[in-house]
This record gives C-alpha cells, sequence and structure tokens, in this order.
C-alpha cells in the first residue's frame, strides 16, 4: 500500500491518542506507529522528537484550542480577568472532558504529584503566560524586584489551582461533572477575591497621605 503524502500533527496527535487508548499503552516505536497508520517514519518527526514528545503537545493542544474558542466569542473579549478566568476554564475543561479516556489513562497514576509532570511544562508555560496577560490588577508599586516576585507567585498559584481543579475533575464522579463545575467557580472567585487590591490600595493611599502631611506640617 502507498504511503501517505501528508500527515498533519493532529493526524499524529490523533493516531496516537486512538492507539494508546486502544492497546493501553505506548506504540512500541514510530517505525511501527508509522507503518501502522500508513505514513513515512520521517513524516513523525517533522513535527516531534518522541511520544513524550506528543502527550506534552497533546495538552498543549487543549490549551490553545480552548483558548481560540474563546477568542471567537464577542462576550468573552470585553470580559473582566475574573469572567475570561472563569470562561477559560470552563472551555479547558470542556475539552477534557471531550477526551477524558486519554487524559485519565496518562494522569491517573501522576495525580497525586501532578505538578513536576515534564508532559505538562508545555500546558505550564501556556497557561502562565495567559494568566499575565488578562489583566488581573495586582499592586502598583514602583519597584521592579517587588513587581517580579508579585508576577511569579501570581503564576505559581494560578498553575497550583488548575492543578487541582484537574485532579479534582479526575476523581469527579458527579454527572457531566458538575461539581467540578461548582469547584471551579468557588475556586477562581475566591482566587479573585483574595487578590482583589483595592481595599488595601486604599490603606496605602492613605499611609501616603498621612506621611506627606506628617512631612509637610513639619
Amino acid at each position: 500500500m502507498a504511503k501517505k503524502k501528508s500527515v498533519s500533527r493532529n493526524d499524529i496527535i490523533t493516531y496516537y491518542m486512538d492507539y494508546v487508548l486502544e492497546h493501553d499503552q505506548n506504540p512500541k516505536s514510530v517505525f511501527a506507529f508509522a507503518k501502522m497508520n500508513n505514513f513515512e517514519e520521517a513524516k513523525f518527526y517533522d513535527f516531534f522528537a518522541s511520544f513524550e514528545a506528543i502527550e506534552k503537545g497533546i495538552f498543549e493542544a487543549f490549551f490553545s484550542n480552548s483558548i481560540e474558542a474563546l477568542h471567537k466569542s464577542e462576550d468573552y473579549q470585553i470580559f473582566d480577568a475574573r469572567n475570561k478566568l472563569l470562561s477559560f476554564y470552563y472551555t479547558f475543561f470542556e475539552n477534557l472532558t471531550a477526551n477524558r479516556s486519554y487524559v485519565k489513562h496518562v494522569l491517573d497514576k501522576y495525580k497525586k504529584d501532578l505538578k513536576g509532570l515534564k508532559i505538562l511544562s508545555g500546558l505550564k508555560q501556556h497557561f502562565t503566560k495567559y494568566i499575565t496577560d488578562i489583566g488581573i490588577q495586582m499592586l502598583d508599586i514602583k519597584q521592579e524586584q517587588f513587581e517580579k516576585i508579585q508576577e511569579k507567585a501570581l503564576k505559581e498559584s494560578a498553575w497550583l489551582q488548575l492543578l487541582l481543579t484537574m485532579k479534582f475533575w479526575l476523581d469527579d464522579t458527579s454527572a457531566a461533572f458538575e461539581k467540578t463545575d461548582i469547584f471551579i467557580e468557588k475556586s477562581v472567585n475566591t482566587t479573585f477575591d483574595v487578590l482583589d487590591v483595592a481595599p488595601l490600595k486604599s490603606v496605602l493611599d492613605l499611609g501616603k497621605f498621612l506621611f506627606k502631611e506628617r512631612f509637610q506640617n513639619n
């Protein structure tokens, strides 16, 4: 049988996910995997260096597909940071749910320690950049070192929250994963309530005012 002239990144991802679910293991080799799906082995390396790279790419695809869907929504464009993040969560977990069998197969054995999992490193990179881009309000203190610490803390805490939600979803047995939806709403809202800098900014403004008044009067 003649080999396929072309194969896309998404084709390879689909072939890989199907194989893993049907055989309950990774393919034995890239050669065997390419032969089974009727494409040249070299085509595989146009997109991925290894099967681990495919697994990493799959979770990156879940992210990019979610963002692509969100950007098609006019409402999303005018949302504040809180509602943008909520929308992302709901859309991202819809993508996970559509591929739940594969995601559980890959992550179930690691769910007690997802934080250092290499196949999630690409997802972390994309997600933490997204967190810095959606306009979450932080303290405006003109000190570069403090701003870097504040941004790093925001990204790491947001990443941990996403991992906790993924673990909750992996364990969720409720119909339509409605408990995960509730968890998402409560955890994201709680995070933004904690991050609400308006009261603290008011205290800082008062402190600055009193400081100036004291020195001006003296």
